[in-house]
């Protein structure tokens, strides 16, 4: 029978893996389970806690926030200038315009909308693997990208050389997209010469990036994980930078975002803010409040701020920590002590993934990326028996 309903047209979707790992660790009994799927922090207790700071932010806004009218497209401008000297640095060589987005997510869909619109025929460059909402946007909105191999799953090697070969074949007006630290979902980042190498040639060939910074804080630290992208946009006419406050100020569930364009140019930096306002109308109308209120609160108080530095801090010595011990305790995963942030891609087969399900209740996203900070110093050598065993049961 033949359905008459519009929706009959459509095509079904595969559900978002991680989703359906979350709820097969929950369902599994196994009192011994790890969990290295969602990309949150967890404490040693396995908990993703609200930060003290934020808690006393939310009680100041709780009882002194005089409104909830709406803020405007841009969003909370006072949240947007705070986390500019964090995000860029004292010095900015450009024009900077900004607006406030529903997470990097946001951000990332309105910088790639900017871009489509002021280059219908634009090519992004995009390292393999990345973030897999980076491609599923470029392609949604038609977007070419030529890809290049950031990192070797196999050989757990960064993939610079394919990096600079891929750039060497942009066209003048292409764009890049680079993870600012702790690349998602290898961890392997770029060194700072090799940061100066890429900001050399994005100026040479008159590249546009863009620059996805989701976890600034969890590698080496505030500075050190915005250095290197610092040096690419200083060098490039234009840019692009999306931000994330979920993963640094504990805000996942608010989701606070924010977009930055650059120009060397002022006229040209506002006729792009003109289109990115306009765009951001048509996709949210108007950003969520509560949690770049938050952030803001955060930053007005120099107590509170020195309290989020501490805080943060102690989650990427955490999570630095975890991965040390994982490199010592496997010799095969040796590179991950050079590598930074929350994740690590590991040697691993989608059946080999399976098995350490199966046989060890060790949940994993299926290409082999975990979360390190799904590991505690108890279970830690658990897992690494389980990760060796597997290798020597099953080749991959």
């Amino acid at each position: 029978m033949t359905s008459s309903s519009v929706f009959a047209g459509l095509s079904p979707q595969a559900p978002d893996s991680l989703l359906s790992l979350i709820g097969a660790y929950r369902r599994d009994s196994r009192p011994g389970k790890i969990d290295l799927g969602v990309g949150v922090f967890r404490d040693d207790d396995g908990a993703t806690p609200v930060m003290a700071c934020v808690k006393a932010a939310e009680q100041i806004l709780l009882n002194g926030q005089p409104t909830k009218a709406y803020l405007g497209p841009e969003g909370d401008i006072g949240y947007l200038d705070l986390l500019k000297p964090i995000i860029f640095g004292d010095a900015v060589s450009h024009e900077v315009f900004g607006v406030q987005t529903p997470g990097g997510t946001g951000a990332i869909r309105l910088a790639c909308e900017l871009l489509k619109a002021a280059r219908p025929d634009i090519r992004m460059i995009v390292g393999a693997p990345t973030w897999p909402n980076h491609t599923q946007i470029l392609d949604q909105l038609g977007i070419e990208t030529v890809a290049f191999r950031h990192y070797d799953q196999r050989a757990q090697r960064l993939g610079f050389d394919e990096m600079m070969a891929a750039l060497e074949t942009a066209r003048a007006g292409d764009a890049v997209l680079l993870h600012g630290c702790c690349h998602n979902p290898s961890g392997a980042d770029y060194s700072l010469e090799q940061w100066a190498a890429i900001a050399a040639l994005v100026a040479r060939k008159g590249l546009i990036p863009l620059i996805d910074l989701a976890y600034q804080g969890l590698g080496l630290g505030l500075e050190e994980d915005a250095a290197g992208m610092r040096l690419v946009l200083a060098a490039a006419e234009d840019g692009l930078l999306a931000y994330s406050c979920d993963k640094n100020f504990g805000l996942y569930r608010e989701r606070v975002g924010a977009l930055y364009a650059l120009s060397r140019d002022a006229d040209t930096l506002d006729l792009a803010a003109s289109n990115i306002r306009a765009l951001a109308r048509t996709n949210w109308s108007m950003p969520p409040d509560h949690g770049a209120a938050v952030v803001r609160v955060i930053l007005e108080s120099e107590t509170l701020t020195t309290q989020w530095r501490a805080e943060l801090e102690a989650m990427r010595v955490r999570v630095a920590d975890l991965r040390q011990r994982l490199a010592k305790a496997v010799p095969a995963l040796a590179p991950l002590a050079g590598q930074h942030g929350l994740f690590a891609l590991l040697p691993l087969s989608p059946a080999q993934v399976a098995t350490l399900r199966e046989d060890h209740g060790i949940y994993m996203a299926g290409s082999g990326r975990i979360n390190l900070a799904g590991l505690t110093v108890t279970n830690i050598d658990t897992f690494a028996r389980a990760f060796e065993a597997c290798l020597q049961g099953e080749p991959a």
